[in-house]
């Protein structure tokens, strides 16, 4: 009985971190809108997060005494931490940041929450022939729901805008909401149970650090240095979704790693950010509410993502 009650305290414990890191990824969304329609490159936006988690991230680590176990986890597994890390930290971020310079920030989040279907489909990909696990039908069936939630937000947009910058605004952020679990759960097989959350963030940025410094000349070319206010926007994503949210959500999913069933009800709290991202584009950006149609999909993902946490 104690062993069961521990077992599922943790689940909850998990839940909890995964809806408390939707809310700072939320920051994200709105803040990224926010530098899009001020004119602000997208490059920059992008490179410029994980420029500033950096040196954050070192002295967290440093303090904590665990950066000598982090490097040589690095140094022994090099090619594979420089694949996996630009594949779900770079790959991730920079759709994301382009996908916002053609739709609400609240319509970029919901896209986002395909993540959660990928997550679910990815996991048994990536485990071994012979221990893969079945992909739970309740699990498929609140992961449809929210899919159908994100088609009824997208029917909705298209009505206002036009189709290529659906399209630009939409196939970016799907490619994103693939790589981020992908690139994560492979570092989870990478990284064990030698690396708490902490170092395996740490790990990712700074073996993502070829891309981003590649996306800055980029961003150099075509745009000049980043302006003042970007810099600061940045350094509050950094803060708040680069180094909280992930660090919140990355100790989230390792509480429950060997769960394929409470893994993916911990991607799918993640579908809460479109709530948190609507309340933030209304305050700060004083933006029009959602229309019928967007409501009742906004609607359908949250309550997917409700049954799927019910269910575990």
């Amino acid at each position: 009985m104690s062993f069961q009650f521990t077992i599922k305290n943790n689940k909850n414990t998990a839940l909890f971190l995964g809806i408390l890191a939707a809310l700072f990824f939320a920051s994200t969304f709105v803040l990224n809108r926010i530098m899009a329609v001020s004119g602000g490159s997208w490059q920059w936006t992008a490179a410029l997060r994980f420029l500033w988690m950096l040196p954050i991230l070192l002295v967290i680590v440093y303090v904590r005494g665990n950066l000598a176990p982090l490097f040589h986890a690095i140094k022994s597994n090099l090619l594979q931490w420089l694949l996996w890390s630009t594949t779900g930290f770079g790959v991730f971020y920079a759709t994301l940041t382009f996908g916002a310079s053609f739709g609400p920030s609240w319509l970029v989040a919901s896209t986002f929450e395909f993540t959660i279907i990928a997550g679910m489909f990815i996991g048994p990909l990536l485990e071994k022939k012979g221990h893969r696990k079945g992909i739970s039908k309740a699990s498929l069936l609140f992961s449809i729901i929210i899919f159908l939630g994100i088609v009824l937000m997208q029917i909705s947009e298209a009505q206002a805008t036009s189709f290529k910058s659906m399209l630009l605004g939409t196939i970016p952020v799907l490619i994103g909401a693939i790589a981020y679990p992908l690139g994560n759960r492979k570092m989870m097989q990478i990284a064990g149970n030698k690396l708490d959350a902490f170092q395996r963030t740490l790990g990712m940025t700074l073996c993502s650090m070829p891309f981003w410094i590649l996306l800055s000349i980029f961003g150099y070319i075509d745009n000049g240095l980043p302006t003042e206010s970007q810099l600061l926007q940045t350094l509050l994503v950094a803060i708040f979704s680069g180094v909280i949210a992930t660090l919140l959500f990355f100790s989230a999913t390792d509480i429950v790693r060997t769960d394929p069933k409470a893994l993916a009800a911990i991607e799918a709290t993640q579908a809460m950010e479109v709530i948190f991202t609507l309340l933030g584009e209304i305050i700060l950006l004083h933006a029009a509410l959602p229309n019928s149609y967007s409501c009742m999909g906004i609607g359908l993902v949250v309550i997917g993502m409700i049954l799927h946490s019910r269910s575990n």
